[in-house]
């Protein structure tokens, strides 16, 4: 099996929209939508969902009122305010204290140093994932809580699924719809993959956020590949990015002109591919066969 990490140095740059166009040209494959933070995928994908699971990526305290002798350890000794006073908890007791969720930071200051033991450390419910059926074939994807940070760990847990169901039903592909950036998730959605194919755009901050996510991929060894999105609108940086990506030994293999139809395609909750037969549609069929060429 061979794994195909599509990213993007930033949001916004159209990787969504190619990873589903992919999904419409692949055979044999699992979808997996590692961009948990915003994640937007099976808005085209339109998923019937046959399995949903919480996810718990850290723990949080929770003082057990009935418990709580209000001494105030816990609320001097947390740093970030995430203590407050609750009130009474019974006619013997004028105050306790409360836990705020969102604040909470999961180190465990608290629970180690209430004198009483009146403060429980669980486990943090902060999204939840999912196995689904598409319309072209299987899919993993996630959402997290409001609030709730990704961490990588969640990436970690989808990719994983999705490479355990493209063993036992046989597939010979894995399009992955990375994070955008460079941090942590990012990580987590390329390590160990075969081949990774950045969305960037013809502006400066493009120019900066994709030199930063070769640099990535070159510390981890993945061989990488460039397109250029809306490719016509800065001719200019367009080259620039070419000449740039050549020097550093990455082939540009796709320049996909600006074209309403990826923005129609999503209101119609359809593939570019789905949605249009025209000229912008052989670009990326082109660009998908020079992929998988590369994959082997």
């Amino acid at each position: 099996m061979k794994e195909l990490v599509v990213i993007s140095g930033k949001g916004g740059t159209g990787k969504t929209s190619i990873t589903a166009a992919f999904a419409s040209l692949a055979q044999d494959f699992v979808l997996a939508d590692c961009d948990v933070d915003a994640a937007d995928l099976h808005l085209v994908m339109n998923p019937k969902i046959n399995n949903k699971q919480d996810f718990s990526g850290g723990r949080q305290a929770v003082i057990k009122a009935g418990e709580c002798i209000g001494c105030g350890v816990c609320f001097d000794m947390c740093r970030f305010g995430a203590i407050s006073l609750n009130g009474p908890a019974n006619e013997t007791i004028n105050k306790t204290y409360t836990v705020d969720p969102v604040s909470c930071e999961g180190c465990n200051v608290c629970v180690e140093f209430c004198p009483v033991g009146a403060i429980e450390f669980k486990d943090a419910i902060n999204g939840q994932w999912f196995i689904s059926e598409t319309r072209f074939g299987p899919m993993v994807h996630a959402k997290l809580g409001i609030a709730q940070e990704n961490s990588g760990k969640l990436v970690t847990l989808i990719r994983k699924e999705a490479k355990r169901i493209a063993e036992e039903q046989i597939k010979n592909l894995l399009i992955v719809d990375g994070s955008p950036g460079i941090g942590c998730p990012v990580i987590a959605s390329i390590a160990g993959a075969d081949l990774v194919l950045v969305v960037t755009e013809p502006t400066l901050s493009g120019i900066h956020d994709l030199d930063r996510v070769m640099q990535l991929t070159s510390n981890f060894g993945i061989k990488t590949l460039v397109c250029i999105n809306k490719a016509d609108i800065n001719l200019e940086m367009t080259e620039r990015i070419e000449e740039e990506s050549q020097a550093k030994g990455t082939k540009v293999i796709g320049k996909i002109p600006y074209d309403e139809s990826f923005t129609k395609a999503q209101i119609m909750r359809a593939t570019l591919i789905e949605y249009t037969g025209g000229e912008i549609a052989e670009k990326v069929k082109s660009m998908y066969r020079e992929i998988i060429y590369a994959l082997g």
